[in-house]
This record gives structure tokens, sequence and C-alpha cells, in this order.
């Protein structure tokens, strides 16, 4: 099950409309220094998760068990990203610092996956990481090599906790045709949100392609391939169309689908799974209505996570639960409301319900899974502090012993964005 991500609808639905902003070419280049930023994003994040019914969370070190896992911690990212040299073809730099801070954890409460864990089975108390990626840029295609955050249907970092995954590789972009954005990679390895180490997660290599076009400016369409060395080979479809109705009204509809096979040594089993998603969104004004529908179909569930702990854009993958069982079939119906336009700005409300049935866990009865989240944000609009963010988010899943279990999730996070440069 996917625990460790913010919002991959929203990744989706980014992933169907970046191409409509074709990156300034090379021919529009400032320099080196002069279109660099730095910017450092901290956030603090408070992680607590209930297990009912007498669930457990036992300790791999100590071998003590507790009903509960509660840890906070800040991470402090700092991104420097060059412009390119002038010239035919243009020379840059990124760089990144990732720290993070354990400001409160336990031998009994660790595991949420915010700390490494120790010889003594707590949470280290401080960890730093250093990362850079070099790139060149030709027209408006750009090669970067080394460490980097990518967000590819099938290849994806994930952000959900004080750190983000981090991937090493090379990636190449292309926007050389407005509306249409390629990109190609090769990867060799990735490191988690809790380690140092550029290759922990054990990924030997990931090759991705991909193609993203945007017929015009309410319907974009994607294809995305993978190919993940002994682990699996995924194919992926995204297509996204906007109806507006009226100047506060709008239709949107959004359809992803994956078919994963296994590959090579099958080192994480037997891999044999089609999964798709549709949802569709109704917006007036301050409101916003979606309901949808997901369905796994194949020998397995949908599998992923070497590939990077966001590599799952569906619909119905939530806060806690992917509902990405095998036969697995799921509903959801959301509300989200931006308090803009009821004059206070900044804050914003968002509540939905999943519910899944039909899961095979080879025990002669399907199982079931529902899961509620609730969800408030607030983001300081102006003053010296502007930017800065307070969110609530609560999950409540349930579900058959069969299948996992019930577990209560909270999660307090606070951020605050600079822009040094």
């Amino acid at each position: 099950m996917q625990v460790m991500k913010w919002s991959i609808i929203a990744l989706a639905v980014a992933a169907g409309t970046s191409q409509m902003a074709v990156a300034a070419g090379q021919a529009d280049s400032k320099g080196f220094v002069e279109d660099s930023s730095f910017t450092v994003l901290n956030r603090i994040l408070y992680m607590n998760r209930d297990f009912r019914n007498g669930g457990t969370n036992t300790n791999a070190v100590t071998g003590k068990t507790n009903g509960y896992r509660e840890e906070t911690g800040l991470g402090i990212r700092a991104l420097y990203e060059s412009g390119f040299t002038q010239g035919i073809v243009g020379f840059g730099l990124d760089a990144h610092s990732l720290t993070s801070v354990k400001l409160d954890s336990g031998k009994g409460r660790y595991g949420n996956g915010l700390f490494a864990q120790d010889s003594e089975g707590a949470g280290q108390d401080t960890q730093s990481e250093l990362g850079g990626a070099v790139k060149l840029r030709f027209s408006n295609t750009v090669l970067k090599y080394g460490n980097q955050f990518v967000a590819s249907p099938v290849f994806a970092t994930d952000d959900s906790r004080i750190l983000p995954e981090v991937a090493t590789g090379t990636l190449i972009t292309s926007n050389e045709i407005e509306g249409l954005e390629i990109i190609a990679g090769h990867f060799s390895g990735m490191s988690s949100q809790i380690h140092t180490a550029h290759d922990d997660m054990g990924l030997k290599s990931a090759d991705i392609v991909g193609a993203t076009y945007a017929f015009n400016e309410n319907f974009s369409a994607a294809v995305h391939a993978s190919d993940v060395e002994d682990y699996w080979k995924k194919q992926y479809v995204n297509l996204n169309f906007n109806q507006p109705l009226s100047d506060e009204q709008a239709l949107n509809f959004d359809f992803n689908f994956y078919n994963s096979d296994d590959e090579g040594k099958k080192l994480a089993g037997d891999v044999d799974n089609r999964i798709w998603s549709l949802a569709a969104a109704y917006s007036l004004g301050a409101h916003k209505f979606t309901v949808a529908h997901q369905r796994s179909t194949g020998d397995t569930g949908y599998l992923y996570g070497i590939d990077g702990g966001g590599t799952v854009y569906l619909a119905n993958s939530v806060q806690y639960s992917d509902f990405n069982g095998k036969d697995e079939r799921s509903w959801q119906a959301r509300y989200d409301i931006n308090m803009a336009s009821y004059g206070v700005p900044g804050l914003s409300f968002m509540t939905r319900y999943v519910y899944g049935d039909n899961i095979d866990v080879g025990t002669g009865s399907d199982a079931k899974e529902r899961e509620l989240n609730i969800e408030a944000k607030y983001v300081l609009q102006d003053g010296p502090a502007k930017d800065l963010s307070f969110r609530v988010r609560n999950s409540i899943y349930r579900a058959d012993s069969s299948y996992g279990g019930d577990v209560n999730d909270l999660r307090l996070i606070v951020e605050y964005p600079l822009e040094i440069l």
C-alpha cells in the first residue's frame, strides 16, 4: 500500500497540463548566475498512527510492541538551481542539501518513515545529505545528470515525509514542439526518505520514456513506459479533459491506466496487473465535487516502490491506502472548498470517502477496505511570514483483518518556503 505521498491526483493533473508551458529556450538564456535561484523549504511534520483493535507496532531492533507510532521531525531542504551559460549549448549546475532533525520519537513509537533507525532501535537525531547534478541545454531540450527529483507516472520520487526521495541518473526533457513534452531517462540509484546513501533502496537500473501532448488548452494525453531491471515493466496512459461551463463552472475528467508485468529475476515476485481509474470533477465557484471509480485486474495487485514511492498516479490513491489490491474495485466521493470566496484567502478544506471491495486475499472470501480523509490548510497571504502554511490531515482507515486491519493516521504539517535568490 502507498503510505508516503501528499496528493497524487494533483500530480496527475499536473502531468496532464505541464506541457502547456513551454520552457524558455537556450536563446533566451541570461547566464549561469543571472538566471539562478536558491530556495529553502522548512517542513515540520508530526505523525501519529494508531493501530486500532489490538493492532501493534513492533520495533525491529528491540522486539518490543506498541499500539501506535508517534514522531515529530524537522526537514530543511536547500535547493540551488543555476541558469545556463549563454551560447548554442548552455551549461548549468543544480545542488541540494537535505537535513532532518528529530524533535520527538522513541523506541516504542518509531516507524513512521521520518528517520533512520539507530543501533538501539530509536530514530537518529540528525541526518544530512548533499547532492548535485550537471545540466546542458540545447534549444528547448535539457539533459540533466546526477541527483535529482523526478515526477514521472512510471518513476516518481516521493515527498510525503520530512525529506524527499532522490534519484540518481540521467533525464532528458524536450519541449521542441509547442504543446509536446518528451522525456527519456536512465536511473541507477534511489535514496529513500530516511537514508543518505544514493542507492539504499536497491534499485539496479530503471529506463523510462514518455510523451505528453496538449491538443488544446482543455485536452491533453500522456503515454509513458518503464523497464525496472529484475522487477517489472510498466506502461501508463493518461487522458485529461476540462470543459468550462461558465466563468465559475467547469467539468474535468481524468483517466489513468497502468499495465504491469514482471521482468528478469522477478525480485518482487510475480507481477501481472492492469489497473485504471476515472475521476470526474465539477467545479462551482469555491466548491468542487469529485467522484471516481478505480478497478484492478490480473493475477496480482499493482506494485511500486523500487521505482519511487510516488509512482501511483491513480484517483483512489489517497492518504493511507491506494485501493490497488488484486481484483479490487473502489469508489470515491470528494468535496473541496476554497474559503477565499468567503473572505478568508489561503484557507481550504477537503474531505473524501473511498470504499473498496472484491479484494482477492486467497482465503476463499473477498476482503473490503474503506477510508475517510479530512484535511484543512491555511497559507499566510502577506506579511513577514508570507507563504507560511499550516495543514492538518486525518485519515480513518478500516479494513478486514485478512487485508490489514484498522488505522487512524493523523498528520500536522507546517511549511515555510524561503526564496533567497
